[in-house]
């Protein structure tokens, strides 16, 4: 087995426009994407902005859209 990362410092992300949900709530409990020049979209935790990155493909992140307003991760926060 090998150890595989995919991401970056948020940090070294210079010139995107991070964006977050507006449902978001004010205690910065939130996910921030930004749509990188190549394409790819950026990911990272509110709550830490200076924190790691993920790094997803235009057609990851439209899998995982289509999944969400499907109801395929409903069972992630079901219950509180």
């Amino acid at each position: 087995m090998h150890d595989v990362y995919n991401g970056m410092a948020a940090t070294e992300l210079h010139g995107v426009a991070w964006q977050k949900s507006r449902h978001s709530n004010s205690q910065g409990s939130c996910v921030e994407f930004a749509r990188l020049p190549g394409g790819d979209v950026a990911v990272r935790n509110s709550r830490f902005p200076d924190g790691p990155a993920l790094i997803y493909t235009r057609a990851e992140i439209e899998a995982m859209l289509l999944g969400i307003k499907d109801g395929e991760f409903d069972h992630l926060i079901a219950g509180g």
